[in-house]
């Protein structure tokens, strides 16, 4: 038996050489089985595919709402808390740019911009959906401004018991002449121009004829421009808009059925939705999106210091940029002599003083290469308008004019000096005449017992009595002053935009265009936003447009303790109680400073869309 086994050892170590490997026989794999088994992962683990992370993307909210005022905000705390037209569009262009977002979504309520203003947010929401991200817009109670910057997005969203109104465009001017005859108070009033109606609420119970022309030109112009952003943005055709507009107000089921809105949902609901929208596993909705954090810890000595540090304004810069300037300077308000002021109601003024001085400043300035001269303003006092203008055209750097939501009269004025102007479609802008006049109230003291016994020298010593009106004689002294005022505005404006002076004085006359109209008749050169204004003056300036500039805001803002020791302003929880009701006010305050002038370019009424 021994020899047997040793006798099969030595044939099988004949048989397979000593490299060989021993091995107990098993039963063979085919090849292609063990190929399959690796291709579909299931017998190498080695091989297995890791589980894929969980996507997780940002969405930011921003709530849109308020006036946005034009210009730098307050230094310091204050301003920090306040949001200015060009923050929030600075926000909404980081978001765009930002990797990390994916989605854009505005709250908006008691939003409350002219169509200037909405024009330059609807643009900013339309570079961010170039970035093929998605805008969704969340409306609770929406009337015609909120909804027009709605329709700027991708989809809109209401809750079930929103509403939506938009009926269309009415303008109404009221008149006070009965009440002012009850008082005994009279307006005499001189006009250079037959459309320049801006006495007419004083002297007048009826619109005129051309003041009627011309209010209904601008409704017609903002009406077809709401009917077609609406048709635009939502897909709709004109005459079913128009039809809509008749209609005017709707439940959100109603704004739904009509294709008005997207979805009736809760924005808890329609949170819940963004996942499957973004195609994400989990979405972060961010509401505090690039705002600045300001440290509140005023606890202890350096507690202390940090809340004066920001009531003054803050650290002083103390960085040089290398790169070249464009300074951005704001005309906002009404257009006075003197520095410029801010009332208890927080209205600017633009004082001329002021303005040709921040002018000068950046003209003086080698770093700066080119001047934005923003305008939002109705007008004026006509010589204050003149002294800025005087400036532009004197500035031998490229200046161009960037309209907001008005530049009237006098804010037209200062921009006629300009290489270039650029509009918003909605802007108010034109109405290039002259009113002057005074108040009599010789009526109201017969009415109290209250009289009055006149010492005078000089034919015309009565022209500024508030006693009387103005006799004949007066009255040509006035006239021959107003009509030299306007010829010199006519023939300023047809030499700014090169357009013959017999062409210039039938688009003058006093006439209020908007933007879009402006353009067709070559009262402005382009219609766009500050941004391209901007982008037009580095042009000018002759910078490459990819060049880096530095964007100098003029003039600088004050401090809280600047306003309070200087002009008294006001909280923004005061202005927002009763915003109507401040309006009279403060246009009460602006026109006894403006009747101190002899002559006014001066828009002849206020227009909001509704």
């Amino acid at each position: 038996m021994q020899r047997a086994i040793l006798f099969a050892w030595l044939i099988a170590a004949l048989c397979f050489p000593a490299s060989a490997t021993w091995a107990i026989p098993v039963a063979e794999k085919d090849d292609s089985s063990q190929a399959e088994a690796k291709t579909d992962g299931t017998s190498d683990k080695s091989e297995t595919e890791k589980p894929r992370p969980a996507k997780r993307v940002n969405v930011v909210r921003l709530a849109i709402k308020g006036s946005y005022p034009e210009g730098p905000t307050s230094l310091g705390l204050f301003g920090e808390l306040q949001q200015s037209l060009a923050t929030v569009i600075q926000r909404i262009d980081q978001a765009s740019e930002d990797e990390d977002v994916a989605a854009l979504w505005l709250r908006i309520e008691g939003l409350a911009v002219g169509r200037g203003k909405l024009h330059e947010l609807r643009t900013a929401i339309a570079g961010f959906r170039k970035t093929g991200k998605p805008v969704y817009a969340e409306l609770s109670s929406a009337m015609a401004s909120q909804y027009l910057l709605a329709t700027a997005c991708d989809e809109i969203v209401m809750p079930p018991v929103g509403t939506l109104i938009v009926p269309g465009v009415r303008a109404e001017v009221t008149f006070y002449k009965g009440l002012l005859d009850k008082l005994g108070i009279e307006f005499d009033m001189l006009q250079m121009g037959k459309y320049k109606g801006a006495a007419e609420p004083f002297t007048r119970t009826t619109l005129s004829p051309p003041l009627r022309e011309s209010l209904e030109a601008l409704t017609d112009d903002a009406y077809d421009d709401l009917v077609g952003a609406i048709a635009a943005g939502r897909k709709l055709e004109p005459g079913n808009v128009k039809k809509l507009l008749d209609r005017g107000l709707f439940t959100a089921t109603a704004a739904r059925e009509a294709g008005l809105v997207d979805q009736v949902v809760y924005a808890d609901q329609f949170e819940e939705l963004l996942p499957e929208k973004l195609q994400a596993d989990a979405v972060d909705v961010v509401t505090d999106y690039k705002k600045r954090k300001v440290d509140t810890d005023f606890s202890g000595i350096s507690g202390m210091m940090r809340m004066m540090e920001l009531l003054m304004g803050g650290k002083p810069s103390r960085s040089v940029g290398r790169d070249p300037k464009i300074a951005v300077v704001y005309a906002v308000g009404p257009i006075l002599l003197g520095k410029s002021t801010t009332d208890v109601f927080g209205e600017t003024t633009v004082g001329a003083t002021t303005l040709v001085e921040t002018l000068r400043k950046a003209a003086d300035d080698p770093k700066v290469v080119a001047i934005v001269l923003r305008i939002d303003s109705p007008g004026g006092s006509a010589t204050a308008s003149d002294l800025i203008w005087r400036e532009t055209v004197r500035i031998e750097k490229p200046i161009i004019a960037s309209m907001g939501d008005v530049a009237g009269s006098g804010g037209y004025y200062i921009a006629m000096g300009a290489d270039k102007i650029f509009a918003e479609p909605g802007t108010l802008t034109g109405s290039i005449g002259v009113v002057g006049g005074k108040i009599v109230l010789g009526g109201l003291y017969d009415k109290v017992g209250i009289t009055t016994e006149v010492i005078s020298r000089g034919a015309n010593s009565g022209s500024f009595s508030s006693t009387a009106r103005f006799t004949e004689d007066e009255r040509k002294v006035w006239t021959t002053l107003l009509e030299e005022i306007y010829r010199q505005f006519v023939g300023k404006a047809a030499e700014g935009r090169q357009i013959p002076p017999e062409r210039l004085e039938e688009l003058a006359q006093g006439r209020v265009y908007s933007g879009r109209m402006a353009e067709a008749n070559g009262l402005v050169d382009c219609l766009g936003t500050l941004r391209d204004a901007v982008a037009e003056a580095k042009q000018a300036a002759g910078l490459e447009p990819e060049a880096k500039v530095e964007l100098l805001i003029l003039p600088r803002a004050k401090t809280i303790f600047e306003q309070l020791l200087g002009d008294a302003s006001v909280s923004a929880a005061v202005r927002a109680s009763a915003p109507e009701a401040l309006v009279p006010l403060q246009q009460a305050g602006v026109l006894r400073r403006l009747l101190a002038e002899p002559a006014l370019l001066w828009m002849p009424y206020r227009l909001q869309i509704r």
